[in-house]
């Protein structure tokens, strides 16, 4: 899909911040939507069915949190892209937001142009998603699921049975934060009941052999893969 394809819900109560976001996304040529509180938002997104949604938290009346969540609640928007920003960088908010379903949290301020990395991170999801498909790529990785390979550049890396599961899991959708328990009920299923530490292990194994930015830490929440 190319760029105009793609809308874009900016959701913020200030004039100046939709106005700064608005012009760096048309810039970039995606087609972008305005509402300036919690009920515009859901009435827009009901609407427009954007692709992706930029949320403030700090909101009048109906704040971020909220309006994530009912949101998420209507038909159709369970797997719309929901980004917060804010600037609010505490963990405890962070884990809020993700804990109401927001695939990513970008903290102000931020400058433009890596604003606009974020977004096209997060949509590249909506492009390389593809389940049918025996192969992922991203960048110089490939992932051969048929084969259990990975590849990096010409480099062949066989990962034992768990890290490729976990590997596949967290690829599938790059950009979103997969919970712990999410990602021990889809790696580990019924066998032994492992801890968070196991997870920890295998994440550095798969940061050594992959690459160490292509996996992100979400403290108290899960993990991430960017690429």
């Amino acid at each position: 899909m190319s760029n105009s394809e793609f809308k874009i819900l900016l959701v913020d109560d200030e004039d100046d911040i939709l106005e700064f976001l608005s012009y760096n996304l048309r810039k970039e040529e995606f087609t972008v939507l305005i509402a300036q509180n919690g009920k515009q938002a859901i009435e827009v997104a009901k609407r427009e069915q954007p692709h992706l949604i930029v949320l403030d938290v700090m909101m009048p009346d109906m704040d971020g949190i909220e309006t994530c969540r009912e949101i998420r609640a209507l038909s159709g928007m369970k797997d719309v892209l929901i980004a917060f920003l804010s600037a609010r960088s505490e963990d405890y908010t962070q884990i809020a937001g993700f804990e109401v379903g927001a695939d990513d949290y970008i903290t102000k301020p931020i400058k433009p142009r890596v604003f606009i990395s974020r977004i096209k991170a997060l949509l590249r999801r909506l492009q390389s998603n593809t389940p049918k498909s025996e192969t992922l790529e991203f960048g110089n990785i490939r992932i051969d699921k048929e084969k259990h390979i990975v590849y990096k550049g010409q480099d062949e890396i066989n990962l034992p049975k768990k890290e490729f599961r976990l590997f596949v899991l967290l690829s599938s959708k790059p950009g979103k934060v997969f919970t712990r328990e999410y990602i021990l009920e889809q790696v580990w299923g019924d066998e032994v009941i492992v801890g968070d530490r196991t997870i920890d292990v295998h994440i550095r194994k798969l940061r050594e052999k992959i690459g160490d930015d292509y996996f992100k830490t979400i403290k108290g929440v899960g993990y991430k893969f960017e690429f």
